[in-house]
């Protein structure tokens, strides 16, 4: 099993120690709480029911709880999770603001995000790398000054037919892909908790060869 000072796909080792920031990207309001671009934010509410804890304010443009993962005790991982409050292509100074506050290193920030060239239903995980049209990563990577944070990637497919891909990330998920949200929103949850606590090589290897 990889520790997580050793884990890593693009090279490099993970500092030993410090909190971790894991960031749910999304668009602020009720109107845009279903939407598939929302999905990143919808993933860190499942970690935060299942440490039944909720989210307080922050001065940073972000919601934000504050819980452990792992084994309790010595070994358990300081996490802070974040939902920032700006819009998607604003997400960088949200997350660059708490990851200055709580004194995290950028290589420990994770950012969960929907992913169109990921089949819906499949989660990936990788660290650095480029954005691929993502504006929320884009903005993040600017923020930080580093592409070198890892990325929990959750699958939501690409459009039907001729439909614009801003116009389909905008969308509600369909009858049919509302009935398996929350077994995607489990795994990508439990992919997340895997990379704090195993380690992101361990995490790949586990749920990249679960499809």
């Amino acid at each position: 099993m990889t520790s997580p000072s050793s884990a890593g796909a693009g090279g490099g080792e993970l500092p030993t120690a410090g909190p971790w920031l894991v960031v749910g990207l999304g668009n602020p309001g009720p109107e845009h709480a279903a939407d598939r671009h929302t999905v990143g934010a919808m993933v860190v509410d499942e970690l935060a029911s299942r440490l039944r804890t909720g989210f307080k304010a922050s001065k940073q443009r972000a919601a934000v709880a504050e819980v452990r993962l792992g084994p309790p005790g010595i070994t358990s991982q300081r996490v802070v999770l974040a939902k920032p409050t700006s819009w998607m292509n604003e997400s960088g100074g949200p997350t660059a603001g708490l990851a200055r506050f709580y004194g995290v290193d950028p290589l420990r920030v994770i950012a969960v995000h929907d992913e169109l060239d990921i089949d819906a239903g499949a989660v990936r995980l990788k660290r650095g790398g480029g954005e691929g049209g993502h504006n929320g990563l884009r903005d993040i990577s600017k923020a930080l000054g580093t592409k070198d944070y890892v990325r929990v990637r959750v699958g939501i497919g690409r459009p039907p037919g001729r439909m614009d891909p801003a116009d389909f990330v905008l969308r509600g998920f369909s009858t049919v892909e509302r009935k398996e949200l929350p077994f995607l929103l489990s795994d990508a949850a439990d992919a997340v908790e895997a990379v704090v606590t195993e380690g992101l090589e361990a995490a790949q290897q586990r749920f990249h060869a679960a499809r």
